[in-house]
């Protein structure tokens, strides 16, 4: 008696095999490259989405933020008390909010903007640093503070292909006073 396992059409017998869509394209046609997304489904809310404090920015596939995150964390240069997993959380929802505000998903370029940006690249002054240690402080257990740092970044600042230094240096010198509030 012999067992019969059914099989896929689609999956080729040989594991080596190509792609078959790549096979059924027609010579010099190529796959478009990926769309923007935009929220146009009956579940969207589009133009009407709320925006404030705590809301977050959607976007398509955010979440992947944190495995990019995750990815860099030995790159970080952390202060000290700091905590890589509070760090990573910051970093990872930062980028994605960078990345939505683009209409697309987390790229490594939006986390290596971040790690810029927070001073994890080893760029930043010792005031700052202290007064980030404050405020990331728990935040990869405390949605509230992590939203809070999220939100303070301004928008202008995450559109920006690559900041000039003056404009980083002047929003990390209005941080140590959302240290001192927060």
């Amino acid at each position: 008696m012999s067992t019969f396992v059914p099989t896929d059409p689609f999956v080729p017998p040989d594991p080596s095999a190509r792609p078959r869509q790549q096979q059924n394209l027609p010579p010099g046609v190529a796959l478009p490259p990926a769309t923007d997304w935009r929220s146009n489904r009956p579940g969207d809310l589009g133009p009407d989405q709320p925006e404030g404090a705590l809301l977050g920015r959607p976007g398509p596939n955010v979440g992947y933020a944190y495995t990019l995150a995750q990815r860099a964390k030995d790159r970080l240069r952390l202060g000290p008390f700091e905590h890589a997993g509070d760090a990573v959380a910051v970093i990872a929802e930062v980028a994605g909010k960078r990345a939505a505000r683009f209409g697309r998903a987390p790229v490594i370029g939006d986390v290596d903007f971040v790690i810029d940006l927070l001073g994890y690249d080893g760029s930043a002054s010792d005031d700052f640093v202290k007064a980030r240690s404050a405020l990331v402080h728990d935040a990869g257990h405390d949605y509230h503070r992590r939203r809070a740092l999220v939100d303070a970044v301004p928008d202008a600042l995450l559109r920006t292909r690559a900041p000039q230094a003056a404009e980083i240096e002047s929003w990390r010198a209005s941080v140590p006073t959302l240290a001192a509030s927060g």
